[in-house]
């Protein structure tokens, strides 16, 4: 008998002995079927399927029309430019933070400024793009510009750019903070420079960051439909938003499907170079083994001056952004009648109040149920032994790495019919968040488990407890941080979504960032404006008392704080 197959016998004799764990795997294995499997067979059934029969000519349909195959190159090369400007401003802010002489105060801010972006909609900087150097925008009046355009590439570029650089940010700090000091140290004590100790030690180090971001960042850029939608327009088409109006403005879902399918391509051969380039490296600097935690080493005058001088600007270019966003929903009529009035808020407290109420609702309920999914999964996957726990583990993740519009099209094309018809209810939403922005939860469980000795568990069992005891009295507890990190995360992103929900949502059921995607598509700047600033209130106080109640916990169980970006990194 082979390995493998002693292997598999003994996970398998595992899972009959423990029911609670067959039962467990059981119900995850059939939502994994219901919600992740079953709209990607459906999709693909779409796409290739003509009649009953194999055929490849909706394919050949679609890329035989021009307009869509600039689509296809407008999204490559929108994507490579986001990746390529936000990874380096990403790793900009990094260094600034972790290895320049700059006040803590100013570091803070520094870090506090890249949050902004992460706590709204993904397609805020599009509006105040468009009210800043839009027509009669602020900034072209001010300079007496009248020729600039922003609509088209440029625009599209600048506001995804300054939209998912903060997810560079934070993974690549991630990276240079857990490296070790002493590596510095040496270098500079065997008579290296600091220029040459940066070259060579601190970027290299640094490459799995930089490829993690580069990878989010693709993979961001390629799902955002709303931001080309306003910023892009006829000028410069991308695949997603093509797949949004065949489906919504031509009823084409064959054609939509086969769209979103294309989008699943190139993100998949930049996953694949990113493995080969980094994958085989070994980039180890912490091997338990170091002295006395030492300071990092400074970066060049000359390099920390480029350094302050691009954060500071970006910072003052956020901020700004930002205060047009507050001043626009704050006038009668923006650069016409700037007068100040609240019939905007008042606006969207009238006939925005069910947006609220169901974006609220939908949030919380996928909050909770992502959550307690994520805390099961993660705990299975890193604590029990059964045959195909890989698979089990890769499964979990799957609608995570697709983009946000495959995940949308494919719940459309999976569910709007019977005998699962969920289209146009809430269960339909909570499960597409559920099922995509879990991941973190998962990983960040898996994490925090992994710093836990299994003898406290066992210590638990041979005392007489049942494993489910011992998983809500003595597993439980000690993950509250990683839990509460994964709720943060997935709180923050269910309020903020647009890119797979905006298919989904319907008369019964509404969410803030379709009313303020359909207030800029009426041009209806200022009750966009005033939507915003609700939703990114609302946002970063849940977020707040969320970080209190990690921080909280973490001081509690004297565990270090777990942070979703970490996790991401990882």
């Amino acid at each position: 008998m082979s390995d493998f197959t002693k292997k598999k016998t003994e996970r398998t004799l595992m899972i009959k002995k423990d029911p609670v764990l067959f039962s467990v795997l059981v119900a995850v294995w059939l939502s994994f079927a219901i919600f992740i499997f079953l709209p990607l067979v459906k999709l693909l059934l779409v796409t290739f399927f003509v009649d009953g029969k194999l055929s490849f000519a909706n394919l050949s349909n679609i890329l035989g029309r021009p307009y869509n195959v600039r689509a296809l190159y407008g999204s490559l090369i929108l994507a490579t430019a986001v990746s390529f400007a936000g990874t380096f401003l990403g790793y900009m802010f990094a260094l600034a933070v972790t290895r320049t002489s700059l006040p803590k105060p100013l570091k803070w801010l520094l870090s506090a400024v890249t949050i902004l972006p992460l706590i709204s909609p993904p397609f805020t900087s599009s509006i105040s793009l468009t009210l800043a150097l839009g027509p009669n925008g602020m900034l072209l009046k001010a300079f007496g510009i009248e020729n600039l355009n922003i609509y088209g590439f440029l625009g599209t570029w600048i506001s995804e750019t300054l939209t998912y650089f903060p997810v560079a940010f934070m993974v690549i700090t991630a990276i240079l903070s857990t490296m070790t000091a002493n590596l510095d140290d040496a270098a500079l004590s065997l008579g290296a420079s600091t220029r040459r100790m940066f070259r060579t030690i601190t970027i290299p180090l640094s490459y799995p960051g930089i490829g993690n971001s580069f990878l989010l960042l693709f993979g961001a850029s390629l799902a955002d439909f709303a931001t080309p939608l306003i910023l892009g327009g006829h000028t410069f088409p991308v695949l997603p938003t093509e797949a949004y109006l065949l489906i919504t403005g031509m009823f084409d879902i064959k054609g939509g499907s086969t769209l979103s399918f294309l989008l699943l391509v190139p993100a998949l051969v930049v996953f694949l170079i990113q493995r080969a380039l980094i994958g085989k490296k070994s980039y180890v600097s912490v091997t338990g083994k170091n002295g006395a935690r030492s300071d990092f080493a400074r970066l060049p005058k000359e390099l920390s001056v480029i350094i302050t001088i691009v954060c500071t600007f970006v910072v003052a270019l956020i901020l700004y952004l930002y205060f047009i966003i507050l001043w626009g929903s704050l006038v009668k009529v923006w650069s016409v009648n700037n007068s100040f009035t609240l019939d905007h808020y008042r606006y969207v407290f009238a006939h925005g109040k069910k947006a609220i109420t169901d974006t609220l609702t939908i949030a919380l309920y996928s909050t909770v149920l992502g959550s307690l999914l994520a805390v099961v999964i993660g705990y299975v996957s890193q604590r029990k032994k059964f045959f195909g726990q890989r698979f089990f583990e890769f499964s979990s993740m799957l609608n995570y790495a697709l983009p946000g519009t495959v995940v949308g099209i494919a719940y459309i094309i999976a569910f709007n019919e019977r005998p699962i018809l969920l289209t146009g209810t809430m269960s339909i939403l909570v499960a597409a968040y559920v099922f995509r922005y879990y991941a973190t939860g998962i990983r960040s469980v898996i994490a925090s488990l992994q710093q836990i000795d299994p003898a406290l568990e066992e210590a638990s069992l041979s005392l007489g407890a049942g494993s489910v005891r011992t998983f809500t009295h003595v597993t439980i507890p000690l993950i509250i941080p990683a839990v509460l990190a994964g709720m943060r995360y997935i709180f923050i992103h269910c309020m903020t979504a647009i890119s797979a929900t905006i298919f989904l949502v319907s008369v019964r059921w509404t969410l803030l960032t379709t009313r303020i995607l359909e207030s800029m598509t009426e041009l209806q700047f200022s009750q966009a404006s005033a939507f915003s600033i609700v939703l990114i209130i609302i946002v970063f106080a849940a977020d707040a008392l969320m970080l209190f109640l990690l921080r909280l916990s973490t001081s509690k169980f004297n565990r270090p704080q777990e942070t979703s970006y970490a996790i991401v990194s990882a």
